[in-house]
């Protein structure tokens, strides 16, 4: 079986060079490579260039659905393995990922870990991303940093959605699940994701992932529920409601409680992080918050202007991303 390696990237100069070692560091190397560049000023096409064995195509403007789909339209091979040109591939995980898929499944789920380096990024990686044991296999939506797929299941899904700017790795992941297709979990196939490294770099990551889902008419209730406790805590605050403002401190402690552990495992060599991190969490869970309800009230007014946006009632059903 015959896999091409596909990755959109755009001014990941810095990053590119990690991304191509660790791929030709595999230990069942893809049967081509095909990357599509966005429009990279900063030297990313020129490092491609130089690497003999990849296929490099220049689509300035290009979103990352069109950029993947270009890359699929110009690959040789029906297996169809995707990430993104400035992570970095864990030696065994084409190899991992590819196992399900000679065993006949559809899609195969791999996983993601983060590379941290400040204490910031350490709580942004607690903060959002699960550990593999608390993944739902049956539920769990995989990012396209870290998938692949037979081509025949990539047209039926629809292919990725070229309208849709940000989260159409999940609006695909939806016409997946919604085909019964199999779809098979590989914790073992890693890909190390480089977290964002600014706050206003997070806020903006944050609003455009659930305006995505708002366009999308993804996760409804999802986001329903989170203006709805926000709204329920500004209403208790302002009324003095004390059992309502008890009842949601210990929602959002059970929270924290998920995701403190992960950040102390990040910053375990750095004892004098840890005890920042207990704070910090909270503040950065409401603060993502924040950002996605922003975020999601843009998306839905752009989603009534948009031709192509599915309706709420006929778009993707709930899940796990």
């Amino acid at each position: 079986m015959k896999v091409s390696l596909i990755a959109t990237v755009k001014d990941a100069g810095a990053h590119v060079g990690d991304f191509l070692d660790s791929v030709r560091a595999q230990t069942r190397p893809p049967d081509e490579i095909v990357i599509v560049d966005g429009g990279s000023t900063d030297g990313t096409v020129g490092v491609l260039r130089a690497a003999d064995d990849v296929a490099v195509l220049e689509a300035p403007g290009a979103n990352i659905s069109r950029g993947r789909n270009l890359a699929i339209e110009a690959a040789m091979h029906e297996v169809i393995a995707v990430s993104d040109a400035d992570c970095v591939l864990s030696p065994n995980w084409l190899e991992d990922l590819l196992a399900p898929i000679e065993r006949g499944a559809d899609v195969a789920m791999g996983f993601y870990r983060p590379i941290v380096g400040s204490l910031f990024e350490a709580v942004a990686a607690g903060v959002a991303l699960p550990e593999a044991d608390e993944v739902d296999p049956g539920r769990f939506m995989p990012s396209s940093r870290s998938v692949a797929f037979r081509r025949e299941a990539f047209e039926r899904g629809g292919r990725y959605p070229e309208w849709l700017d940000v989260g159409e790795d999940m609006y695909l992941n939806h016409r997946f699940r919604e085909l019964f297709l199999e779809m098979r979990f590989v914790p073992e196939a890693v890909a190390y994701w480089r977290m964002r490294p600014t706050v206003a770099a997070t806020w903006l990551q944050y609003f455009r992932y659930a305006r995505g889902d708002a366009i999308g008419a993804m996760y409804p209730e999802r986001h329903a529920l989170r203006f709805g406790v926000y709204g329920t805590l500004a209403w208790a605050a302002l009324t003095g409601r004390g059992g309502a403002l008890k009842l949601l401190g210990a929602a959002a402690a059970w929270q924290a409680g998920k995701r403190l552990p992960r950040t102390i495992r990040l910053v375990r060599d750095r004892p004098a992080e840890r005890a920042l991190a207990v704070p910090l969490v909270p503040a950065l869970i409401a603060f993502t918050d924040l950002a996605k309800m922003a975020g999601y009230v843009a998306g839905l007014l752009e989603q009534r202007h948009s031709p192509h946006a599915p309706s709420p009632a006929r778009g993707p059903r709930a899940g796990t991303p």
